[in-house]
């Protein structure tokens, strides 16, 4: 009796609440659907927006390219032991206040010749006054022909990337290679070009190397080891990619900075894949920024194929260039390059082009009108350079300009992309 009587208080109660609920309900869908800022297209937005997963992906895109009016370059020079000097000279040569440069002497230079080249940044005057000059301290071991070159040259545009401020191109250089015109005729020449366009001698005409280094698969010592040794093969080939396609070419090149940004902070895994397997390719600095920038879609109609450098080869060509002297003097000037390479350590063509080509002084840098402040000496001390932006072109200016219109204004130069 009494348990009934707790049912019959429950009834009572919960009947009612039940109601109220279904009210409730019932006059909150009303308002939503007679509301004037309602519409169908939200549910279809809602909808949409829980179906489609978020990527951060598609939060990164290529980066805009600088609108300063006079470019700025950012240069890698490397050596190793014993090329203490050139890396001085080349510097020297390359100078301007408005780039930023890093010198690299691998670690297998002695102590010695490396504390003396970073007594020489630390204490130019010239680059103690603008702070334009690295030397790469924790040094690398590179391996001729291994994918250390590779690593060392992300290296060193890593830092460019995080201290060397706004830049528009980045240049690999070593101790072998000279320039041909002058800094201030290069920055002249390159004021006018789209600043996404990437020098880079290129193509998926592999030929030989197919099965000389595609399916070879090599190990460089300098990935693990303190100590300098050559590359050795493994005795299993393997096949060519099938996820992406090979280009091979030059090892010198000039990159955009929005490319180098990719290489380093890709927001796909195109460029960290394809590092991977490029490290167990001989000779990867000729195949690995070919074949990123020829994959990648955003990057792949920006390829000017060229390298900017003279260089002279044997027919077909060797493992090496030839070492240029005084005889390929007019040669190196009619190609119109801005660089050339391969040159002996204080070869007499190096005091030829800076004379008859560079015009520097006797310290070694173009006077340039940055120059000026200093007295046209070195050793003269400053707190401050002014208009890094006036320019002082010379003849080299021209005929880079010759060269650089050839290429952008070719019948086939939009069809010729990554080909």
């Amino acid at each position: 009796m009494e348990s009934s009587n707790k049912l019959q208080k429950k009834k009572k109660w919960f009947i009612p609440l039940v109601f109220s609920l279904l009210l409730t309900t019932l006059v909150v869908f009303i308002s939503i659907f007679t509301s004037p800022h309602f519409s169908s297209s939200q549910i279809n937005r809602t909808h949409l927006k829980n179906r489609i997963p978020y990527f951060v992906e598609s939060k990164l895109t290529v980066s805009k390219t600088s609108s300063d009016p006079v470019p700025r370059l950012a240069y890698l020079i490397s050596g190793s032991t014993g090329d203490g000097k050139s890396l001085k000279r080349a510097l020297k040569a390359l100078y301007h206040p408005r780039n930023q440069y890093v010198v690299h002497l691998d670690l297998e230079a002695p102590a010695v010749e490396r504390l003396e080249l970073a007594d020489f940044v630390n204490n130019e005057p010239i680059f103690n006054s603008v702070g334009n000059v690295r030397m790469i301290l924790r040094a690398n071991l590179v391996t001729y022909r291994g994918p250390t070159m590779v690593t060392n040259t992300l290296h060193a545009a890593a830092i460019l990337l995080k201290d060397g401020g706004d830049w528009d191109w980045f240049i690999n250089l070593s101790a072998s290679d000279y320039p041909l015109v002058t800094q201030d005729d290069l920055l002249h020449t390159l004021i006018p070009i789209p600043r996404n366009l990437n020098f880079i001698e290129h193509t998926s005409d592999i030929g030989w190397k197919e099965y000389q280094r595609a399916k070879p698969v090599i190990i460089d010592p300098g990935l693990y080891s303190l100590h300098k040794s050559d590359v050795y093969w493994v005795s299993e080939k393997r096949s060519i990619p099938s996820a992406y396609k090979l280009f091979t070419g030059s090892a010198w090149m000039m990159l955009s900075r929005p490319f180098v940004e990719y290489c380093l902070w890709g927001w796909d895994n195109l460029p960290r894949v394809v590092l991977m397997y490029y490290a167990n390719f001989l000779s990867s600095p000729e195949g690995y920024f070919h074949t990123v920038i020829c994959n990648a879609n955003e990057f792949r109609n920006t390829t000017v194929n060229h390298d900017l450098h003279f260089i002279s080869w044997d027919n077909p060509p060797k493992q090496h260039p030839h070492f240029l002297n005084l005889y390929d003097f007019q040669r190196m000037a009619d190609s119109n390059a801005p660089f050339a390479r391969k040159f002996g350590r204080d070869d007499p063509v190096l005091n030829k082009i800076d004379s008859d080509l560079l015009g520097c002084n006797s310290d070694g840098y173009f006077p340039g009108n940055w120059f000026d402040l200093f007295g046209n000496s070195s050793t003269s001390s400053i707190h401050d350079i002014t208009n890094t932006t006036s320019l002082r072109p010379g003849p080299g200016a021209k005929r880079l300009k010759h060269l650089i219109d050839g290429l952008l204004t070719a019948p086939d130069f939009h069809t010729s992309h990554c080909v």
